[in-house]
């Protein structure tokens, strides 16, 4: 069903901004069968590898990383906003094409060994998940790979996430 998938996906042009052609995921996370296609390509390219933590940023992407944990037999560790997480954190500032972001991370979410598959639902330009990436760095966790749902290949993002693997269902 993975070719199928991209049927799942609307597009929407001149969203957010003119000349902007959106990939609309709305439709996939409808229908049952998508949802469970979607995710079970994401976990597949880990089925055979020893995965500790599916880690990812908020909030597509923890539609995702969920069920690839259930599936994986792996934990589950939320990237999140400033303000959004209880305990005391790790940060990383970013910029992005408007401006800058930040992220945060339980200090004791990723144990200094573990295995993590980082997941988002989009790879465009890639300053999240290289952000993601310098969390799990500090907490001194291995990165096994970069897990999309949809990669925006002309965008050129997987530069920013060398030198870790980038997996995408979709791609166009």
């Amino acid at each position: 069903m993975t070719a199928d998938l991209e049927t799942f996906i609307r597009e929407i042009p001149d969203f957010p901004k003119p000349g902007i052609l959106y990939r609309d995921i709305a439709p996939l996370l409808a229908d049952p069968g998508a949802l469970k296609a979607a995710t079970e390509a994401m976990a597949a390219p880990f089925a055979n590898e020893k995965v500790d933590i599916i880690a990812a940023a908020e909030a597509r992407g923890f539609i995702f990383a969920v069920p690839m944990a259930m599936q994986l037999g792996a934990g589950f560790v939320p990237i999140r906003k400033p303000g959004k997480l209880p305990f005391e954190t790790h940060s990383h500032a970013y910029e992005l094409e408007y401006g800058t972001d930040e992220l945060h991370v339980h200090i004791d979410g990723v144990k200094p060994g573990q295995r993590v598959v980082l997941v988002d639902d989009l790879l465009a330009t890639g300053g999240t998940m290289q952000a993601c990436c310098r969390l799990i760095e500090r907490c001194s966790a291995e990165i096994v790979d970069c897990s999309f749902l949809i990669h925006l290949a002309a965008l050129s993002g997987e530069s920013k996430l060398d030198p870790y693997r980038v997996e995408s269902a979709i791609v166009y």
